[in-house]
């Protein structure tokens, strides 16, 4: 979805500005193994692809993530302040959601008892392992600290579908109370991937991007943000 987004998004812009498209281990054409969690891990990896291009002396306009690629780039937000701008598509605030229904019933006894729990598709076929580690990377990931911290001078902009069955679109509604400098955009009718929206969404990521505003001047977080109470790196 997001590879669509983004070739749509370089046609837009008239070929000023060029993307890249990063995924992570084993998503897509991507090698590795996957990890349920990991999510300060794959913040550190979209760290190295900036780090690259800047030093190729290449400007980053934008981070864009879709559904936990949202979740990667806030995150790499809150760590570092080299880019100024944010798009967090279907993202999710509250990471303990979800996971009962990607794993069943107890999984927290199931996995503690045999340390990993199998995955499998709807036809009884293997898809992925979870790990303790994994899962454990993933409840003890603490969005609202970060969001916190991530700086005014980013703009952030949330986006998220009103039918997202996936990822509930209250979650986009948490982020906006805790992130400064940031605007929020509630599609109707959208569901997880944005089958049916794929232009008004691309409308909507573009114009944000392509609009330079200072963090006095951009669309304002309308909830007054709470400061942070500890590290976000804390893992307890």
């Amino acid at each position: 979805m997001v590879k669509i987004l983004l070739a749509y998004y370089t046609r837009q812009a008239r070929r000023s500005l060029s993307c890249c498209v990063m995924d992570s281990s084993l998503q897509r054409e991507s090698e590795g193994s996957f990890q349920y969690g990991n999510y300060w891990r794959e913040a550190d990896d979209l760290r190295a692809v900036i780090e690259h291009f800047l030093g190729q002396k290449r400007l980053i306009k934008a981070i864009i993530g879709h559904s936990k690629g949202g979740n990667v780039v806030l995150l790499y937000a809150s760590k570092y302040d080299d880019v100024n701008t944010v798009v967090n598509i279907s993202g999710r605030f509250n990471l303990e959601r979800g996971i009962e229904g990607r794993l069943g019933k107890d999984f927290l006894q199931r996995i503690k008892k045999n340390g990993f729990i199998d995955v499998k598709n709807k036809r009884g076929e293997f898809e992925y392992r979870v790990t303790e580690e994994s899962l454990m990377e993933r409840l003890t990931t603490d969005t609202r600290t970060s969001s916190q911290m991530i700086s005014r001078d980013c703009r952030v902009l949330t986006v998220h579908g009103s039918l997202d069955k996936i990822v509930p679109a209250e979650d986009s509604l948490e982020f906006a109370k805790v992130i400064s400098n940031h605007k929020l955009c509630i599609m109707e009718g959208a569901d997880h991937e944005y089958t049916s929206h794929q232009d008004e969404l691309t409308s909507v990521v573009l114009d944000f991007v392509k609009t330079d505003s200072c963090p006095n001047k951009g669309t304002v977080n309308p909830f007054p943000p709470s400061k942070p109470a500890k590290s976000p790196h804390s893992r307890m």
